[in-house]
Parts: C-alpha cells; sequence; structure tokens
C-alpha cells in the first residue's frame, strides 16, 4: 500500500477506536497528564483528548516550544530537507483540542499522590499518567564521551541544534577529510538510523567533497538492513565507506574529544568531524519515578501499555521495554494509541478492543533510492510479538525504490499530522 498522509492516519487508527462516555455534569473529570511531546506522547495526548470528546482533561508536558523530529533529521543532513520542515509545534493540541500544554520541564512524579513536580516550582496531579521521555544516553559508555564533549563530537541523536551542529562540522571538513561515526550498541532509537545518516553524509560529501573518507566504527556484528545499505554504498560512493565490526576491535573504543582522535582497540584515527551516538536507556523522568528495570528500559504491560511498577502509570515509545517492536517514531504513535484506548477505557468506562501495533523504518540511501523494513504486531502475555513482517529487497529497480521514497514522504506527512493536530 502507498501511504499518504490521508490513508496513514485512517490505517493506524483502524482498530484503535472506543465507544466513548460523555463527561457528567456536576462531576470532575478525570484527569490525564502526558509527560513528553514526541512520536508517543502527542499522539496519546491529542487521541485522549478527542476520542473522550471532553471526558477527560489532558495536560501534556513537554519543554520545547518546537519539537524537532528524530526521523527525517538526516534528510535535514544530507541536504535532502530543511530544519524548518521537521520542526512542529504544540499549537494546534491545545487550540484545537483542549489540551492544557505546560512548556516545562517535569522533574519527578510522586507516584502515591499522583503528581508530577515541575522544573519550574508547583505541581500537576493525575489520575493516569502517560510517560514518554524518549532517550538518555548512558555515562560512559563510550569512554572519553559525555555531554560536556557534545559540542565537538556531537551525538544528533535529538534532533535540533545538534543536527545542525554536525552538519556544519561536516561542511567544514578539509579536503579529503575523515568523517568518523561511534555507532550505539543494541537496543537504541531508529535501528537503521545511523546507516541512514552515514548515506546522508556520503550524499554530501560525495558532492561537496569526493575524495573524503567516512569510518565506521561499530560494536555489533551486525544491523538493521545491512545487505540493502552495503548495497548502496558500494552502488553509490564505493570506495568512500569503510565500517570496523567487532572483530578488529570496535567493541573497545575510546575517543578524545579535545584532539578529535578516535582510539579502536589502541590504534589512533585521526577525525575532522566525529558523530558519536552512545549507548541508551529510558529517559531521566522514567528512571526518577522508579519505573525502568536494571537494563535502564521500563517494562510495560503489552496489551495496555501499563507500567509493570505502577497500574496508574503507561510507558510509551524508546523508553519502554515491551517486546519485538524497534525504538522508533511508528512504533510510538502507534503505542499511543494503544494506550489512548486503554486510558478512555479505564476512566471513562468506554469499550476496548484488542491492541494491534505495527511500524515501519524508511531510509534514504541515495536520491530516490529508498528501503524500508516492518511488521505487524500483537499483544501476548510476556511481550509485543511480531505477527510478520517485509523488508525490501537488494536488487530493486529504481521505480520501486523511488516509489518506496516517496511513500516515506506521504508518512512523515501523516504522522506529523496524526501527532500534532
Amino acid at each position: 500500500m502507498t501511504l499518504n498522509r490521508r490513508s496513514f492516519i485512517g490505517a493506524t487508527a483502524a482498530g484503535t477506536l472506543a465507544l466513548t462516555a460523555p463527561a457528567v455534569i456536576g462531576q470532575a473529570r478525570p484527569k490525564v497528564v502526558v509527560i513528553g511531546g514526541g512520536a508517543g506522547g502527542a499522539t496519546a495526548a491529542r487521541y485522549i483528548a478527542k476520542d473522550s470528546e471532553g471526558a477527560i482533561y489532558v495536560t501534556l508536558i513537554e519543554p520545547t516550544r518546537s519539537y524537532y523530529t528524530c526521523f527525517f533529521s538526516n534528510l535535514y543532513i544530507g541536504g535532502f530537507r530543511e530544519l524548518s520542515s521537521i520542526a512542529h509545534s504544540y499549537g494546534t493540541l491545545a487550540s484545537a483540542y483542549g489540551i492544557n500544554v505546560i512548556h516545562d520541564l517535569a522533574t519527578g512524579v510522586d507516584r502515591d499522590a499522583r503528581t508530577v513536580s515541575l522544573g519550574h516550582g508547583g505541581t500537576v496531579a493525575y489520575d493516569r499518567l502517560v510517560v514518554s521521555p524518549g532517550v538518555d544516553f548512558v555515562d560512559g559508555s563510550v569512554p572519553g564521551w559525555d555531554a560536556s564533549v557534545q559540542h565537538l563530537m556531537p551525538h544528533a541523536y535529538k534532533a535540533g541544534s545538534q543536527s545542525e551542529l554536525l552538519k556544519a562540522q561536516i561542511e567544514a571538513m578539509p579536503e579529503g577529510g575523515t568523517f568518523i561515526m561511534v555507532a550505539p550498541p543494541n537496543p537504541y532509537r531508529c535501528p537503521p538510523g545511523p546507516y541512514e545518516r552515514v548515506s546522508m553524509v556520503a550524499h554530501k560529501l560525495k558532492a561537496e567533497n569526493p575524495t573524503a573518507k567516512i569510518l565506521i566504527v561499530d560494536p555489533k556484528e551486525k544491523f538493521s538492513k545491512q545487505a540493502l545499505f552495503e548495497e548502496g554504498w558500494q552502488a553509490h560512493y564505493s570506495g568512500m565507506i569503510d565500517r570496523i565490526g567487532p572483530d578488529f576491535g570496535a567493541d573497545n573504543v575510546e575517543v578524545r574529544a579535545d584532539t578529535m582522535e578516535v582510539v579502536i582497540d589502541g590504534e589512533v584515527e585521526k577525525a575532522d568531524a566525529c558523530n558519536v551516538i552512545p549507548a541508551m536507556r529510558a529517559g531521566h523522568i522514567a528512571q526518577v519515578a522508579g519505573l525502568t528495570n536494571e537494563a535502564g528500559w521500563a517494562p510495560v504491560v503489552p496489551a495496555t501499555m501499563q507500567s509493570q511498577m505502577d497500574e496508574n502509570v503507561h510507558v510509551l515509545g524508546d523508553a519502554s521495554q515491551q517486546g519485538d517492536m524497534p525504538k522508533s517514531g511508528f512504533a510510538a504513535n502507534s503505542q499511543a494509541k494503544v494506550c489512548a484506548m486503554a486510558v478512555r477505557g479505564a476512566l471513562t468506562d468506554s469499550r476496548v478492543f484488542p491492541a494491534r501495533f505495527s511500524n515501519t523504518c524508511w531510509s534514504l540511501i541515495e536520491t530516490d533510492d529508498g528501503v524500508k523494513v516492518g511488521a505487524t504486531y500483537e499483544a501476548t502475555e510476556e511481550k509485543i510479538a511480531k505477527v510478520d513482517g517485509f523488508i525490501s529487497q537488494t536488487g530493486e529497480d529504481a521505480a520501486l525504490r523511488r516509489q518506496t521514497y516517496e511513500e516515506s514522504v506521504g508518512w512523515y506527512a501523516g504522522i506529523t499530522a496524526d501527532m500534532f493536530g
């Protein structure tokens, strides 16, 4: 199926509608607080407010006024998008859906009192809490790197100013210079993301600095869409990209940001631009709220996305440990609709349908050369389990690859409309 804005919203909303009960005059409306305004949080807030038809009072807490999507941020780095095209505001959620949008940082959760503390003071009460904070980075996972040196070796895995910085550093590389990426270990946000980024950097360097080199230092033995990316790199960027895996020391890496050096199993490589993507865990507020396990992720009940630590809290998207779904924007959006249905059912006694989930991840390798991978999922007692899946094939013709890229553009328009109204 070719996706555009209208068909995406219709397809992904199917099966998530509930028969809602109207608010009872004279009774206080139940309160839902959503922490995090990304693909999970914004979608959950919108669907709870919209489909409860005013029966639930929804508050969305998000510190930024403009949200930059991580998905499609690589296309900005490659020159296929403007930064403004991946920036979105929360005005429509407030004006059209009556959501109370608070631009502040959630600093704590009192699960006994059912309140959320705000960075600028005060608390917000809830009957149900939705936590969708995305990811944070694991300190020390790449020796020599922490947030204090991200201005020298950007991660660019939270889009916005970091994306601008990485692009500027690539553009400032000397002729024939070296770009090094330190790729993350599993699990992490957007499994194909680092390798799409390599493709976009290669696209830019091929046009502006064709003798430059790209080195990927990867602690993983294999990665998402590997055959597709390697086929594309050979076809479009032959001789430009090298990858060092764990067999050659990529699981023993240190960086020296001040001298722009990457030490790989004792061997020093000089970088002119360096993108360090560290190991990840659930966003800080999920940890502060006591929702995470020893691995740093928040385990959930598959059918409702409720925290296994607290039935009055739901955790969505990248922060959750839920089973087979990848950590992606599409996955978070899909989980948010299941969560919204469960929340409405609990608070308004509306009908709840069986949980169904879906995901697709598109990647651009070169102009009009798009590939994808995806699956459908269902909730079991143990996890969100994969039912079936699909992936682009090596050797596909140019027309199909162009169609896949165009499909991704339609999906982006659809999902952002679904998130922000």
